[in-house]
């Protein structure tokens, strides 16, 4: 694990503190100067190996991320890990500082999934950063999201305290009902208890079909066979990279649970594998497979596709030092499943992992019932709190409640109860701590997307040059 970066505290009122008033502009340009040269140290220190491999797809990553504050928060969780882990936390404890935690929890890191008892569901998704942390980790970044979301709308300072509240209210309220019942496995929110937006989310997912993701992405040859199109985010592989692909797919079969395996003998028959590129901010650099199977039955229309992407290492465990954490994983793919399951109750029944040329892979479905939830339209205040207070009971069931698959024996106590313990009866103050701490970190943020912006342009960004 890379030594801990986390030894000087970022100062989170960015200058707003009564000794900065008498700051001039050289000691602005000099704290400035300062800030620039972490944000730079942390993210070549988190993403150099791959910036190496890939510039290219790191030049797209960052010129993203420099969109605007939220697009470059969504692609720093390194530097939010390196700033937060150096802050007090009055609310650590042993065991609710040692929990299965989401590591990357914004405001678009949710949407819909077909579970594996078949239950279109509304949860988290994306766990490419999950780790062993604080739970307070996990509700600072998402209200961190939330303050930035809201100045981007240009809403009041006070109704953005307001839904960040009511986020966390909904969150605790969530935490206690788990604590309060001891049967809380079925719990999701899905068609019959949501409303508004997240419901229209739900009702569109249901709406998809399968063909509508494989057509434009394969097509049928004369033989009767599905395959690839070309396409210029797929390239085709020689048979050495094929066969090795193959072979680690075969070996990604032995990671499905047992009740979750298809009982049918061609279901996995591999009918086609392409390299993929293409992805979001927090994919940039990462190698990935496309993967075609036969699927439930001989219908062309019923085939299924697979995605195979390596997984990344996670921001968290570059600052938590947990050697009990850190040696539980083979790697980081049986990282990423292992805490999927703890995190998600039904996975995709096709979860499972695999290694190529010693790399972790993340074996998962591409699949037609997955929509995000969508914040452009979301402008209403009153809308917007009904769907943050969905949000807060969807990451208490992350936090409470994994799937009944997992084995994993890290965490091996009611996480609902160690929250609450460690909160001792303060969740006003839980709250407001947090509802302050986002407010001037989102302030923190924007401008540190500002000084990155700046940085990039001048190429000082990892050796990678704002243009080709």
């Amino acid at each position: 694990m890379r030594e801990n970066q986390s030894e000087t505290s970022t100062d989170l009122s960015d200058g707003a503190d009564e000794g900065a008033a008498d700051e001039g502009p050289a000691d602005e340009g000099a704290a400035d100067e300062e800030r620039t040269t972490r944000i730079i140290e942390v993210l070549d220190d988190a993403f150099a190996d791959l910036m190496t491999a890939d510039p290219a797809a790191f030049r797209t990553k960052y010129r993203k991320m420099a969109a605007d504050p939220h697009s470059f928060y969504r692609g720093t969780a390194c530097l939010f890990y390196a700033d937060v882990t150096a802050d007090p936390d009055p609310f650590a404890g042993p065991r609710s500082s040692r929990m299965w935690i989401h590591g990357d929890l914004h405001v678009e890191n949710f949407g819909t999934y077909l579970s594996s008892d078949g239950r279109l569901v509304f949860d988290v998704n994306d766990f490419d950063e999950a780790y062993v942390g604080r739970f307070t980790w996990d509700l600072q970044r998402f209200v961190a999201s939330l303050m930035l979301t809201c100045w981007q709308k240009a809403l009041p300072a006070e109704v953005a305290r307001d839904l960040a509240s009511a986020y966390l209210q909904a969150y605790l309220d969530q935490v206690q009902a788990y604590a309060d019942t001891d049967d809380d496995g079925d719990f999701a929110l899905g068609l019959d208890n949501t409303e508004g937006p997240i419901l229209a989310a739900l009702l569109e997912a249901r709406a998809e079909r399968r063909s509508d993701l494989l057509d434009p992405q394969t097509e049928v040859g004369d033989d009767g066979v599905r395959r690839f199109r070309e396409h210029p985010t797929v390239r085709r592989l020689d048979d050495d990279e094929r066969a090795a692909v193959v072979e680690a797919f075969e070996r990604y079969l032995g990671t499905i649970p047992a009740d979750k395996r298809v009982d049918r003998e061609l279901f996995y028959e591999v009918r086609d594998v392409v390299g993929k590129s293409g992805f979001g901010i927090g994919s940039a650099g990462l190698p990935a497979y496309n993967v075609l199977v036969e699927g439930w039955s001989e219908a062309l229309e019923n085939d299924v596709l697979l995605s195979m992407k390596q997984a990344n290492v996670p921001a968290v465990s570059r600052f938590v030092d947990d050697e009990a954490v850190r040696d539980y994983f083979d790697d980081e793919g049986h990282r990423t499943v292992v805490s999927q399951r703890a995190l998600q109750r039904h996975t995709d029944q096709l979860l499972g992992h695999t290694v190529l040329d010693g790399k972790g892979y993340v074996v998962a479905e591409v699949s037609p019932y997955e929509t995000d939830l969508e914040w452009d339209d979301l402008i209403d205040p009153d809308e917007i709190e009904g769907v943050v207070t969905l949000l807060g009971r969807a990451t208490a069931k992350v936090h409470c409640a994994s799937d009944e698959d997992s084995e994993e024996d890290l965490v091996d106590y009611q996480v609902e109860e160690a929250v609450l313990h460690a909160l001792d009866g303060r969740h006003d103050d839980l709250v407001e701590w947090l509802v302050d701490w986002g407010e001037q970190y989102a302030v923190t943020v924007r401008r540190d997307h500002a000084l990155f912006v700046e940085a990039f342009r001048a190429g000082r960004i990892g050796g990678v040059p704002a243009t080709a």
